[in-house]
């Protein structure tokens, strides 16, 4: 059935945003799921309490994935996603702490072994933006905030997960579709999106020899928390109208792409990005 927008006018104080007080709730989960190429797998994903990452964490559950969730304090969010998880049949385990803080990545990954014993796949997902539609009104604290989030946490937790990863086994980092055509009123947060498609293509070269694919998904312009919590209630209404495709995305159309990169569907493909933006070229 064809999509559209029906956004009400709304707006959060908190960041990165609530999920359960969004009008209408994001779709996060598709009907059509019989795969089970995620068996046996244990993956991490932080930010999955919400958006993208609830609708990653779901998807990869019905394709036979345990999921550990990392967030930051969005409890009744997270708990969401554990009992959405949950009733696919798999198994949730919630970490939560702020990501910026180098020793929660080296705790994250203890728990998922002791409680799993393996991690196959790592999403690099959380993230933070704030607008400012005037450059100098972007202060050194949220430059910095911004930057810890969305690229350190990436460093602190591939670099605490890798050394008991194998052959075989994905990295998959969300980027965004402002790496590649900018934002005039996101400078920061497509600042460190355009250091995260670098990271990918590194990283991807990196390990190569050791047989672990690293990857990464652009979004365009998506229905998460992040949107009512980033823009004014009035901005929301027209969210994700300029698209070619003419309507903002759902978090269930941007999760396929994470389940595919996850799979041995996607065997030799690595240093790549897909780019689910409702149309926007980007040329990259």
């Amino acid at each position: 059935m064809a999509k559209k927008n029906q956004f009400p006018a709304q707006h959060q104080e908190q960041k990165p945003g609530r999920e359960y007080k969004m009008s209408p709730a994001p779709d996060f989960e598709k009907e059509d799921v019989h795969c089970r190429r995620l068996e046996g797998k244990t993956a991490i994903i932080t930010g999955g309490d919400s958006g993208i990452g609830r609708a990653v964490a779901v998807r990869f559950a019905q394709e036979g994935a345990n999921v550990v969730i990392a967030y930051l304090e969005e409890d009744t969010d997270a708990e969401e996603t554990r009992k959405q998880v949950q009733q696919e049949g798999k198994q949730c385990l919630l970490i939560k702490g702020d990501l910026t803080e180098h020793s929660l990545s080296e705790t994250i990954v203890k728990k998922v072994l002791e409680e799993f014993g393996s991690i196959d796949i790592l999403v690099n997902n959380a993230a933070y933006q704030e607008e400012q539609t005037d450059f100098l009104n972007i202060t050194p604290e949220q430059w910095k905030k911004t930057f810890e989030t969305n690229i350190y946490a990436y460093y602190y937790l591939t670099h605490a997960a890798l050394p008991h990863m194998k052959a075989g086994d994905a990295i998959i980092n969300t980027t965004s579709v402002t790496a590649y055509r900018g934002s005039s009123h996101l400078v920061d947060y497509s600042s460190t999106k355009g250091a995260i498609v670098s990271f990918t293509r590194s990283l991807a070269l990196n390990l190569a020899p050791k047989k672990i694919r690293v990857n990464a998904v652009a979004p365009g312009q998506i229905w998460t928390p992040f949107i009512p919590s980033t823009f004014p209630a009035e901005q929301v209404k027209t969210f994700g109208t300029d698209v070619p495709l003419g309507r903002a995305g759902q978090p269930e159309e941007v999760a396929p792409a994470f389940a595919f990169l996850a799979s041995d569907d996607a065997t030799y493909i690595t240093g790549q990005v897909i780019h689910p933006n409702g149309g926007e070229i980007v040329n990259a």
